[in-house]
């Protein structure tokens, strides 16, 4: 029987170990890897990660045989991939609301089972968020919701309404726009106290903002990480996590990481 390396070392309790998890979720963002490469980081990390984010419109430019096999091997896994928000965006932006419904369509031909309804880039009035996630539901597909700006800066409050709005209509889980956690350097407090007293934490993902928001560094990327870990504890939902960070950032929440032992949410 295979022993765990340095087992007498042992991993707290506070963290959701058995896949799959109920909470503690580990989303990885997926900007194009090869299937080999994919294919070994999740034989290393793939006990860490639940969920894989095809990023934006990244998925028209596969090969179909390519992503077929892309999905199918998450799947196998145990990693639920789903499709990024922001080809939804595009779509809708550029072709209407009458091009969604072959657009969920399609993804469900190709084998997504789940799928990202944002307005990173394009805003959705209330009406139109709930209509596009009834409409993808209706499609047979999961809904991960998502909620905040690329852009622009919104309230606390108001990103709770949102919220609640992709609850009410169907989400199954709820994503936070990394670029809303940060803003010159400083860390959207007031998000964060939101996110903990008036939305179900164990259904909300806070995203890692990238180098993809300017002025974010790889420091800021870490410093959130630790936050995040600090004040929810290790079962903290993370999203946006780089392939390469899976194992980093599963050590930093069960305390094996730089910043020392994990502390208890209260």
């Amino acid at each position: 029987m295979a022993l765990d390396p340095f087992a007498f070392v042992p991993l707290p309790k506070e963290r959701s170990h058995v896949k799959p998890r109920l909470r503690g979720f580990t989303m990885m963002i997926d900007w194009g890897l090869g299937l080999a490469r994919q294919r070994d980081i999740l034989e290393i990390a793939g006990q860490y990660v639940d969920l894989a984010k095809i990023a934006t419109g990244t998925s028209r430019l596969y090969q179909e045989h390519l992503i077929g096999a892309k999905l199918e091997l998450y799947k196998k896994h145990g990693v639920r991939p789903f499709l990024g928000g922001q080809f939804q965006e595009y779509v809708f932006a550029t072709q209407g609301v009458g091009a969604l419904p072959v657009f969920f369509d399609e993804a469900k031909r190709l084998g997504f089972e789940a799928i990202e309804v944002s307005d990173n880039c394009i805003p959705l009035s209330p009406t139109e968020r709930r209509e596009q996630i009834k409409l993808a539901r209706g499609k047979g597909l999961t809904v991960f919701g998502e909620v905040g700006s690329k852009t622009e800066k919104n309230a606390a409050a108001e990103l709770v309404l949102q919220a609640r709005d992709c609850f009410d209509a169907g989400a199954e889980l709820l994503l936070i726009e990394g670029a809303e956690l940060i803003g010159n350097g400083t860390v959207n407090t007031d998000l964060l106290h939101a996110c903990r007293h008036d939305l179900d934490r164990d259904r909300v993902l806070f995203e890692l903002p990238g180098p993809w928001i300017s002025g974010v560094s790889l420091s800021e990327i870490h410093d959130i990480k630790k936050l995040l870990v600090r004040e929810f504890g290790a079962d903290v939902n993370i999203a946006n996590v780089m392939p390469d960070d899976l194992i980093e950032t599963e050590a930093l929440r069960v305390g094996l990481g730089v910043v020392g032992p994990a502390r208890k949410a209260d």
